[in-house]
């Protein structure tokens, strides 16, 4: 009983491995948090299901391709399951790539389909877009300008890594750092963030 429940729950791991591995490649490369461990098994099904879509033209395609040119080997089930694993990684990569550059999303925007990103949150998608120096306005009043090299990826999480940091003072004036390469500073801290103009923008 135990011995055929323990073959059985192997079987379906294997099966979903794929899937499994498509979601690890995807979320290691992009921004977006793992979802609970249900709707990760509900993905990795998804995942599965559209490897073993693609798995249906690329065998006809390497059946083809040794028939009439080189065969490289034989179509097993082991080779199955190798080819499943590199279009499992690089269909993960393929949908990071997407995610990251907000592809589908901009070209659904364009046709109304939708006025969402294919980013994280609001706080991701302007951070990543516009690229420009900012104003880190601090709980308790000071203000420092600086180049944002490193943000957190959740306003309450994490750090942000100042380069070319410089106190602002009440009156306005800047107050270089010039011995600093940097400074972190913990996103809690932040109350809210400014984010200057682009030179050419400001001398319109």
């Amino acid at each position: 009983m135990i011995s055929n429940i323990s073959a059985e729950l192997t079987a379906v791991i294997v099966y979903l491995l794929p899937g499994f591995l498509a979601g690890w490649v995807y979320y290691g490369l992009t921004s977006h948090p793992k979802p609970p461990q249900f709707e990760r098994i509900v993905q990795a099904l998804i995942f599965t299901f559209i490897v073993q879509v693609l798995l249906v033209p690329t065998e006809h395609v390497a059946l083809f391709v040794g028939k009439n040119w080189a065969a490289i080997g034989i179509w097993s089930e082991g080779a199955e399951q190798v080819v499943s694993l590199i279009l499992a990684i690089g269909f993960g990569a393929t949908l990071a790539v997407l995610t990251n550059t907000d592809g589908v999303h901009s070209w659904l925007r364009k046709l109304k389909f939708t006025t969402r990103t294919s980013h994280p949150s609001e706080w991701f998608y302007v951070f990543s877009e516009k690229v420009t120096f900012v104003v880190l306005h601090l709980k308790d009043g000071r203000r420092l300008y600086g180049w944002p090299k490193e943000w957190p990826i959740e306003a309450d999480k994490g750090q942000f890594y100042m380069m070319l940091p410089a106190w602002i003072d009440k009156e306005g004036d800047a107050i270089d750092l010039d011995v600093l390469d940097g400074i972190l500073i913990q996103a809690t801290d932040v109350q809210w963030v400014e984010f200057m103009r682009e030179q050419e923008d400001a001398n319109e």
